[in-house]
């Protein structure tokens, strides 16, 4: 059964490039990405990887823990990683785990016989400081992902977290965001300070708030 959006991350131990890790133990407090690659030495998840490390600082500030799956051997990684920092001129210092078995790409529902009995599909999962899963996506083999797009969506979980507020359509930080509906509009009024635009009785918009 797929996870779904609230559900628990399901925890694991596992053997990565970076040594040993417990799941819940290597995110802590933080928010976490774990995204799954078909298989090493493959050049979409080679651009992939390579484009998350070049992102480290992006991601670090977000207070966001990145980590990779792959159901190769843990030697193929270390030799895949090589590649990786070679041409895509960058440094890969985070996990990449070795799932032979497959205990984690069966967890997170990886695993399309549709698509491959035997690869994972390029899953991303979102998890939040409380261990939930916040968002997924699930791209086709062929389709590289846009990691841009997926701290945009860090950015509008973590401000939505905090304030009473919902992002509109191709919102980005810095952007007015939406009253959500649960809020009243004299509520509202009160509560954010910069002002409130309403358009309609249910679409109502204010400045972001601070983060």
């Amino acid at each position: 059964m797929s996870l779904r959006l609230g559900d628990p991350a399901p925890n694991f131990r596992a053997s990565t490039t970076q040594g040993d890790i417990d799941l819940y133990q290597y995110l802590g407090d933080s928010w976490g990405v774990l995204f799954s690659h078909p298989a090493d030495y493959t050049p979409v998840c080679t651009t992939e990887l390579g484009r998350t490390a070049l992102l480290k600082e992006e991601f670090a500030k977000r207070n966001v823990m990145v980590l990779a799956v792959s159901v190769d051997p843990l030697d193929k990684h270390h030799g895949w990683v090589n590649d990786i920092n070679e041409t895509q001129q960058c440094s890969v210092d985070f996990p990449i785990i070795a799932d032979e078995s497959r205990e984690v790409a069966n967890l997170y529902d990886m695993i399309h016989p549709n698509a491959s009995e035997t690869f994972t599909v390029r899953s991303l999962f979102i998890i939040g400081p409380d261990k939930k899963i916040k968002l997924t996506l699930t791209y086709p083999a062929s389709t590289g992902r846009n990691f841009h797009e997926v701290l945009r969506v860090i950015d509008s979980l973590q401000l939505t977290a905090k304030h009473s507020v919902a992002t509109p359509a191709n919102w980005k930080q810095g952007e007015d965001v939406i009253v959500v509906p649960a809020v009243s509009t004299e509520d509202a009024l009160k509560k954010f300070t910069k002002g409130v635009k309403i358009i309609k009785p249910y679409l109502r918009y204010t400045p972001q708030p601070e983060s």
